[in-house]
């Protein structure tokens, strides 16, 4: 078997077998990651990536992932443990679930805005006179938050199990929120709590908001769980609707839209197991780059509440 195959074997391998054989992200440990920002988008370097198989020779992971740590930190076990933050989230695994002989993939930059490992443009022409748009991408399993077309932050989610909770696609605006919310799909011994709450279908009672992560892809019940530091700053950053009855479905008669909230897309298939964001090339890694509508007024409205708020829109103009 030649080198190039047994490492896609090694690949293969991170695909999990069930969400119950998944591990979960250490949230509160990489939201110095996700937040660190450089106010020049353009000044971020382009990153490439490379393979790194994880291997000992004496087949002891624990001296593999020492090694690993070394290796990331360029001899600093220190800096290496921080970096391998950064690896764990584009490879959606943990170094606790790999397996001598597994292969994973790293950047050749560390410590810089999270915006340059973003498969999601750092420009959005069509959405350069959109004040605020966001983007759930179920194949890649991540979003993306746009002002006036200019990327401000990108990031993994879980979205629905496509088998029996799926989120749905198209076009939707955000409508109430809620720091804590206990889920009403909670059993009776257990809250489902969930923070940082968005709403962005109101029919279905669909939101956006933190929740433990998988490292796999698609679990949840139809709402797309986002690490702590993300759901925070999207409670904060995106605009909720205004109506007339505070959070009454403007689809009766008793709401009127006075403004609609920021606008959500939801685009792209869910992924078939793992999600993955890259190609895998002979001799290195190449980050997918997601591919935005022209235009995204051309995306379907994804709810009846939507096509009254497209009427509304007409009729201000």
């Amino acid at each position: 078997m030649s080198r190039f195959i047994a490492l896609l074997a090694g690949l293969l391998l991170l695909v999990p077998l069930s969400a119950e054989a998944q591990r979960y992200i250490d949230q509160f440990a990489v939201s110095d990651l996700l937040n660190t920002r450089t106010e020049n988008l353009d000044a971020l370097p382009e990153v490439y990536y490379e393979y790194y198989e994880f291997d000992d020779p004496r087949k002891n992971t624990v001296i593999a992932r020492a090694a690993m740590y070394r290796d990331l930190g360029n001899g600093d076990m220190e800096v290496g443990r921080k970096r391998a933050q950064l690896v764990e989230l584009i490879n959606r695994t943990s170094l606790g679930q790999l397996a001598l002989g597994d292969t994973v993939i790293v950047p050749t930059e560390f410590g810089i805005d999270f915006r340059a490992y973003s498969p999601f443009p750092r420009y959005y022409p069509g959405a350069r006179n959109e004040d605020k748009l966001f983007i759930i991408h179920k194949e890649v399993q991540a979003f993306a938050a746009y002002e006036y077309g200019v990327l401000q932050r990108w990031g993994i989610v879980n979205t629905g199990d496509p088998d029996e909770y799926p989120t749905p696609n198209g076009r939707f605006n955000f409508n109430w929120k809620e720091e804590y919310r206990v889920s009403s799909l909670s059993p009776p011994d257990e809250d489902w709590e969930m923070y940082w709450v968005f709403n962005f279908h109101n029919a279905r009672g669909i939101h956006i908001h933190q929740y433990p992560m998988p490292t796999g892809g698609p679990t949840s019940r139809g709402c797309v769980r986002m690490i702590d530091a993300d759901a925070e700053w999207v409670y904060h950053w995106a605009d909720p609707w205004e109506t007339s009855t505070g959070r009454t479905d403007i689809t009766s008669s008793q709401g009127v839209l006075e403004e609609p909230g920021s606008m959500v897309l939801v685009l792209g298939d869910d992924p078939e197991g793992h999600p993955n964001l890259f190609d895998y090339g002979r001799r290195y890694p190449v980050l997918n780059r997601v591919a935005l509508p022209q235009d995204p007024y051309s995306v379907e409205p994804g709810t009846r509440q939507q096509e009254i708020t497209d009427r509304w829109r007409s009729a201000r103009r």
